[in-house]
């Protein structure tokens, strides 16, 4: 069986389950399950921290696990990055009192950093030179210069604003943008390739929809330049000789501009379907 590591809590956990269920695979029932086997699929799912699914898949206890970048750079594990998923978007960025001394990476050599992800981190600064304190915390970093614990901090940032309310600005480049991958060790299961299509299969099924339509014949190419879809549109002849009907993928935050824009060509009966699952 394809052994995979899901996140048991946190930002990654509910998005996971939902993308393993849309993609075939049934899941635990019970929150506090910690292994559930899917024996219709071949597969069998191990609930763990997010922090910990980097290490074990690196080992080759488990051949691969859905975790975020942040996360599996942080690890040192010796597992790698399979795929995106494109959820739990994140960035890593230095944070410093507003108006203080720290203003650029360079100045915070011999200074105290603090952050829940010291390796990412202290590579990141031995990468430019800098040798900095590094101060390990589990969360809440933002107030350990407050608290007098740190000089600086290292941390996620959405909008800044919670950096802000602790008095401290945003500094120096992008520490990393994270997101959450599909990682993967030595082990070459025979499953993963099943795995990674379905998964790209229910990517696709979020960002397409399905674009059906009426269209005269004589303005087919100026539609299709609008609407190519994956390869090219499908084009069905009607009774009426002057008109076909046609059907095309088209990404789903780009719908109702395309609606507008066949519609201008002389397009009627346009309906647009959810797609549920794909594979390309």
């Amino acid at each position: 069986m394809l052994r995979i590591a899901v996140p048991n809590k946190g930002s990654l956990s509910e998005i996971a389950a939902e993308m393993l269920t849309e993609a075939g695979y049934s899941g635990r029932r019970d929150s506090r399950k910690l292994v559930h086997t899917d024996a219709k699929n071949g597969v069998e799912f191990f609930y763990l921290r997010p922090r910990d699914i980097a290490t074990y898949v690196g080992s080759g206890a488990l051949d691969v696990g859905i975790t975020g970048r942040d996360l599996l750079l942080d690890s040192g594990s010796e597992a790698t990055e399979i795929a995106e998923l494109d959820f739990a978007d994140s960035t890593f960025r230095f944070a410093a009192p507003a108006g203080g001394e720290i203003r650029e990476i360079a100045d915070l050599a011999g200074r105290r950093v603090a952050t829940s992800y010291s390796k990412l981190v202290d590579d990141f600064l031995r990468a430019r030179g800098v040798e900095a304190t590094l101060v390990q915390l589990d969360g809440a970093v933002e107030s350990a210069v407050q608290l007098g614990v740190a000089d600086a901090v290292a941390d996620v940032v959405s909008t800044g604003a919670t950096l802000r309310a602790a008095g401290l600005e945003i500094f120096g480049p992008v520490i990393l943008e994270s997101t959450a991958i599909l990682i993967g060790g030595a082990n070459q299961h025979e499953g993963i390739a099943r795995l990674l299509r379905r998964l790209r299969g229910v990517l696709v099924a979020r960002k397409y929809v399905i674009m059906d339509y009426d269209l005269p014949v004589d303005q087919l190419e100026a539609a299709s330049a609008v609407a190519g879809g994956i390869e090219s549109p499908t084009v069905s002849p009607l009774r009426d000789e002057r008109w076909v009907a046609v059907r095309v993928m088209v990404r789903a935050d780009e719908a109702n501009d395309v609606m507008d824009r066949l519609y201008d060509l002389g397009a009627k009966a346009i309906l647009v379907t959810a797609i549920h699952a794909a594979r390309l």
